[in-house]
């Protein structure tokens, strides 16, 4: 079991490579240049994804691996309060959406993270990010669902599996904190 598991990723990662490159370098250059600008990212998915946006948002705020300033990296996933309050008044699909709204400005990024590509919350999110005038960036699976017609780049994993989709976009989130680094 364990050989089987290992060889799946590895022959995932393969297909990320031969499949990938160009979205994962369009997505650094984004990231990098929204930092530049001074703006800020936004994160947000559900379940194993929310880790995943909590995780990335620390790699900008504390550090990924290079010593240099905190960076505006924010999770929508962890304000208990604003997410029981939006959920309770404007029900669950807007818990991130608001908070989108109430925290992004014109210039910042919303990376939504969905291993199906259609999950509710995080479409109304990118909707009232490009609402705004966000850059808008999603990490998905399968075959990027209903994301594929609303993020300036849907960054697809070739994979049904939702644990190896997880584990590429983790990979690709430290990938991203990688090249934020490289800027200083």
């Amino acid at each position: 079991m364990v050989i089987e598991e290992l060889k799946d990723h590895q022959e995932l990662i393969q297909k990320v490579i031969d499949l990938l490159i160009t979205d994962i370098e369009t997505g650094c250059e984004i990231i990098t240049e929204v930092i530049k600008n001074g703006n800020k990212v936004l994160l947000a998915g559900n379940g194993g994804s929310a880790a995943d946006a909590q995780h990335i948002a620390a790699e900008l705020s504390g550090r990924f691996v290079k010593e240099r300033k905190a960076l505006p990296g924010i999770a929508l996933t962890t304000d208990t309060s604003a997410l029981t309050a939006i959920a309770n008044d404007y029900g669950y699909n807007h818990v991130f959406s608001r908070q989108v709204e109430a925290l992004a400005q014109p210039g910042d990024l919303f990376i939504g993270i969905s291993t199906s590509g259609n999950s509710q919350g995080i479409l109304n999110a990118f909707e009232s990010a490009k609402n705004i005038g966000c850059k808008t960036l999603g990490l998905s699976g399968r075959d990027g669902g209903k994301m594929n017609g609303i993020c300036d780049l849907n960054i697809i994993i070739p994979a049904n599996v939702t644990a190896r989709i997880q584990e590429m976009h983790i990979l690709i989130g430290h990938i991203l904190c990688k090249a934020v680094d490289d800027l200083f």
